[in-house]
């Protein structure tokens, strides 16, 4: 099988050494995905600013929002799940993609309040 890098523009992705997906064969998984560009929104923001950086990221590796079926969302804040859910619920209430929602006490910037993470496919 063959393995693809696919860069994001995350100014951590040198610093840290990672990819903003990995494609290996018609697979793609995406690295949690911070809500960068929307450091100071609202949850409901930043959800859909980390969802749309894995849009780009899908659309990069050969894929699209269609073919994910899983995704894992990191939150600082309990009381944000259900405005982060309803973002997620946007983008994926037609595919209903395998999820799990965990509160975590801080992520690496301390302004983010959710980080998200997908795994895809590409159709033959």
């Amino acid at each position: 099988m063959t393995r693809t890098n696919i860069p994001g523009t995350s100014p951590y992705e040198p610093i840290i050494g990672f990819s903003r997906a990995v494609r290996i064969g018609n697979h793609i998984h995406v690295s949690g995905t911070g809500p960068v560009g929307a450091d100071d929104g609202d949850i409901a923001q930043q959800t859909e600013q980390c969802l749309s950086l894995i849009v780009t990221a899908l659309k990069n590796a050969g894929s699209s929002i269609e073919h994910v079926y899983r995704t894992r969302m990191y939150l600082t804040h309990t009381q944000d799940w259900e405005a982060a859910g309803r973002v997620h619920g946007k983008f994926f209430s037609i595919i209903r993609p395998a999820a799990t929602m965990v509160v975590i006490k801080e992520l690496l910037n301390p302004t983010w309040r959710i980080e998200i993470e997908a795994d895809a496919w590409i159709p033959y």
